[in-house]
């Protein structure tokens, strides 16, 4: 058994297919076979079985996945750490989109300013993206809003953050200092798409109060949700931090929640069999700087 052979094996898992992983790790399929049954002679035991075109794991696969993973990370971390010695290194930094949006770009610059040897190579997705790549060692760390679901990732919670209610000066509401929840029963809503952060929370927000509302925008852009406020005469719901801009010149009117049900954190997450070099420290460091936030003078209620 070779780190080769993980490798094919995790690729297959991820895959579904042994043509889908040999297309992925650019080999051939006979390749990827015969890899597959060296490993399952190894282990004594089939590791995936067929049903239709698409293969699954057996127990004994399931067993071996999240160990050949570690094993896999740790060999890239040695081979990065004695390869890298005396030249630049890449930091492989994923955001999701509210803080690749409002944050990153500023930290990037500051990291690099106290290490300038590192050079950052910055990913912005959704929170359930920049978790599958972390836990597949295609990211270093990463900077996210939502929930980890994964118990082989370390979470440290260290930004303040809180979603507020976004209303256009054209909206009817825009003019109220205070609203009730069951005013936003019916409304049209401009909404981040399915596996954001920041869409499950208020979704688990509208459940829990048995509100219904009408989705009329779905983008992974948060500015195209703003414009769609300032436009479209919808509503929609994102982080404080992203609209500094139009509170400040009163084309946006925010509403916090006053019960705190939208306050949220966000988190560093890097892989718990990750070996912590001095840029994921300063990385940490530098997100202190940023903790609190503090709300505008002239924010309305949501009750």
């Amino acid at each position: 058994m070779t780190i080769r052979h993980l490798t094919i094996f995790v690729a297959v898992a991820d895959q579904g297919s042994m043509s889908a992983a040999a297309a992925s790790l650019y080999l051939s399929q006979p390749t990827v076979s015969q890899a597959i049954r060296e490993l399952e002679k190894h282990y004594n035991g089939l590791l995936f079985e067929r049903l239709g075109k698409k293969l699954y794991l057996t127990e004994r696969g399931r067993l071996l996945l999240p160990q050949a993973r570690s094993l896999i990370q740790q060999f890239r971390q040695i081979e990065e750490l004695m390869l890298n010695q005396g030249q630049s290194q890449i930091l492989k930094l994923g955001s999701t989109i509210t803080v690749g949006t409002c944050l990153t770009p500023f930290l990037i610059p500051k990291l690099q300013k106290d290490l300038p040897d590192v050079h950052v190579h910055s990913y912005v997705s959704n929170t359930k993206d920049i978790e599958q790549k972390l836990l597949r060692a295609e990211l270093d760390v990463g900077i996210v809003e939502g929930e980890i679901l994964s118990p082989d990732l370390t979470v440290l919670p260290i930004i303040d953050d809180c979603l507020v209610l976004a209303v256009g000066k054209y909206h009817p509401l825009y003019h109220r200092n205070c609203i009730q929840i069951r005013d936003l029963a019916g409304e049209g809503f401009a909404m981040r798409e399915q596996g954001s952060g920041t869409r499950q929370l208020f979704e688990d927000y509208i459940a829990k109060h048995q509100i219904s509302v009408r989705t009329v925008w779905e983008a992974n852009s948060p500015r195209t949700l703003l414009n769609a406020v300032l436009y479209d005469q919808v509503l929609s719901v994102m982080s404080l931090r992203l609209m500094t801009h139009e509170i400040r010149h009163n084309t946006i009117r925010v509403f916090y929640n006053k019960n705190g049900e939208w306050n949220r954190k966000f988190k560093l997450v890097y892989h718990k069999n990750k070996f912590l070099t001095p840029a994921i420290h300063d990385l940490e460091k530098l997100l202190h700087t940023y903790k609190n936030i503090k709300l505008p003078p002239n924010i309305g209620i949501l009750e």
